[in-house]
């Protein structure tokens, strides 16, 4: 019964040891632990401080920036960095380019961003040879300046010499010698604002090149009275500028015919005599 007995307790001994070792194990791993971790106050502490810093960092970020936009801004706006230094003239072939730069102002080593392109066409288009004129920006340093000429129509003799008109009716241009291959406006009166110069061009607006280079002299004393001289001697009544390709097309028929005068003015009704 003893030697039960005691076996009991040696058994008991040996289990009690077995098993402080595995609490001594979870105390120690329970000590790690909690030394392995910091404190929540430090932690709060160092968290806001990362806050701080990136928070600097970011208005750093966001001063420089502003100050980059506002040094370029000066840059552009009030140096000549970016100023003008060439004046490209496109389209010119009667009017001179130099006469249109002249008349164009553009400052030197203005900022490009401050070029005044508005006054720049109002100024060019001024010139009587120029009809119309665009007036735009190529950077880094160059202003364009694209200008469309006035073509004349037609021509008469005035003060001064022989005077170029366009097909809007304006007396744009003076010049000494004959022009080829244009008619001659025998009008008692030309001008925009003039109801049979009106006509006229409207007229000759009309009509195929091939035409308009037989003609010679244009008459008419009402709007609706238009005719034309051609080269061969031969009169065509045309009348107003209403049915141009009727016209042409009768007017093709007649001209095969023997006579002088050819009246197309009423299509339907044509006469030569």
């Amino acid at each position: 019964m003893r030697a039960v007995a005691g076996d009991g307790r040696g058994a008991t001994r040996q289990s009690t040891q077995r098993r402080r070792p595995a609490a001594r194990r979870t105390t120690g791993a329970t000590v790690r632990s909690r030394r392995g971790r910091r404190p929540l106050t430090a932690r709060q502490r160092t968290g806001s401080g990362l806050s701080r810093r990136k928070a600097l960092r970011r208005r750093w970020v966001a001063l420089l920036s502003v100050i980059t936009v506002i040094a370029l801004a000066y840059l552009i706006f009030f140096t000549s960095l970016m100023g003008v230094r060439t004046v490209d003239v496109l389209g010119a072939s009667s009017v001179p380019a130099d006469q249109i730069r002249a008349a164009a102002q553009v400052p030197d080593q203005q900022p490009m961003m401050l070029v005044d392109t508005d006054g720049i066409a109002d100024r060019v288009r001024a010139l009587p040879g120029v009809a119309s004129v665009d007036v735009s920006r190529s950077w880094p340093s160059t202003v364009e300046i694209t200008v469309t000429e006035r073509t004349p129509i037609g021509f008469f003799s005035g003060a001064g010499g022989i005077h170029l008109v366009d097909s809007t009716g304006l007396d744009y241009k003076t010049v000494q010698n004959k022009p080829e291959k244009l008619p001659e406006l025998a009008l008692t009166r030309v001008a925009q604002d003039d109801v049979v110069t009106k006509s006229v061009v409207a007229v000759l607006g009309t009509l195929p090149q091939s035409l308009k280079d037989q003609i010679t002299q244009v008459r008419a004393q009402t709007a609706g009275g238009v005719e034309f001289t051609l080269a061969n001697g031969k009169i065509v009544r045309w009348g107003n500028a209403d049915e141009p390709e009727q016209k042409l097309k009768v007017l093709a028929v007649l001209l095969t015919r023997d006579g002088r005068i050819y009246d197309v003015a009423a299509p339907e009704l044509p006469t030569v005599s």
